[in-house]
């Protein structure tokens, strides 16, 4: 058995099919030995299952350095049919907690025009399906039990013989462990290093967060790029959407900080115009006063010399502005602060959940399905 194929969901197997029956017609008494091996050209000349592989999407024979076939009878009529094939068999594949799946891939092989009436396929008692020693996968594991079953077919023609088996492989998720999990995982605890760098650093934080956004985002491209386009959501789907949110908040957070720790200049601006303003409305109160002192006369006939001038405004004394700067400073590193503590956690705990989800509780269901 060769690699499965996520994309194509199909996989390749080179197998050695061999069929036995017994055709009366075939048994001899004449010659003393027990068996007649026989050229496979002779294969034309004898009746034969019409067997195919229902779930096959490709297939060739091997003629290397000759045919690669065996035909033997033996004295009471029994004929042995061998043949190595190579074949690309369909396999539905469920990649809902990918990379951490189990996946049943089957064979089944069915007869293409005789009913069970005719002909009737049956698995041999002991050792029907051997697999060579030593198999290796790169990705899964095969597991030693195979399930040897029935699946006869109903047709509009009638009914007709099946049978099937069942390999179950368990993924091996080293290569993504290293090549996705631990990347993505690098890369998230590296935007947090934003956290500890001064605020008033901004092209050494925007920039940190804008790499990590935008290594994040290709991490997540490349791993999809290996897989087939599905509906649903698999695991590493979740992975890569968390860690994307994780680098993505971290960039935000410092837009908050810097927001928050910029309110001192704001609030001195606010004050400063109210001041300007108010500077304005005095020099017109006191224009408007003198006029009118000019004007009207009072009772006994004297005019008013002097308006009475309006309130001057609370100036900010230089001591005030760096007590509000150092409030607002002090809550931007707040934020900080509690980031270094907030993030780290809130990734924990993720973590802790994930996995126990895929590999524990879902790695269960799928083994007792």
């Amino acid at each position: 058995m060769h690699e499965l194929d996520p994309i194509s969901k199909d996989y390749r197997v080179n197998i050695f099919l061999r069929q036995k029956w017994n055709d009366p017609r075939l048994a001899y008494s004449k010659y003393p030995d027990s068996s007649l091996d026989l050229d496979p050209s002779m294969l034309d000349s004898i009746w034969k299952p019409d067997l195919f592989f229902a779930n096959e999407k490709g297939a060739n024979f091997h003629d290397v350095t000759t045919d690669n076939k065996l035909l033997r009878i033996f004295k009471d009529g029994t004929v042995l049919y061998s043949i190595r094939l190579t074949l690309i068999l369909s396999c539905p594949m469920d990649l809902k907690n990918f990379p951490m799946d189990s996946q049943t891939c089957t064979m089944q092989l069915e007869s293409f025009g005789y009913t069970m009436n005719d002909l009737v396929f049956e698995w041999l008692e002991n050792g029907a399906v051997q697999v060579s020693e030593g198999l290796t996968l790169p990705q899964f594991i095969m597991r030693e039990e195979k399930e040897l079953g029935y699946c006869t077919k109903h047709y509009n023609t009638g009914k007709f013989t099946c049978i099937e088996v069942k390999f179950h492989l368990e993924r091996q998720m080293g290569y993504y462990l290293i090549q996705m999990y631990i990347p993505s995982l690098l890369i998230v605890i590296l935007s947090w290093v934003s956290f500890w760098i001064n605020m008033d650093a901004a092209p050494a934080r925007v920039a940190l967060g804008i790499t990590t956004v935008l290594t994040m985002t290709t991490q997540s491209s490349g791993s999809r790029a290996s897989l087939p386009k599905v509906s649903y959501v698999k695991a590493i789907d979740i992975w890569m959407a968390v860690c994307l949110l994780f680098v993505f908040a971290a960039l935000l957070e410092y837009a908050g900080v810097n927001f928050v720790s910029r309110q001192q200049k704001e609030f001195l601006r606010l004050r400063r115009r109210q001041r300007r303003n108010h500077k304005e409305e005095e020099g017109r109160f006191n224009l408007a006063g003198y006029n009118m002192s000019q004007c009207m006369p009072t009772k006994d006939g004297s005019a008013v010399k002097n308006a009475v001038p309006a309130p001057n405004p609370q100036r900010s004394t230089p001591k005030d502005i760096d007590a509000m700067r150092k409030k607002f400073v002090d809550r931007a590193k707040r934020i900080d602060t509690i980031s270094r503590a907030a993030f780290p956690l809130a990734f924990l705990i993720f973590n802790v959940f994930y996995w126990i989800t895929y590999k524990i509780i879902r790695h269960e269901d799928v083994h007792k399905q």
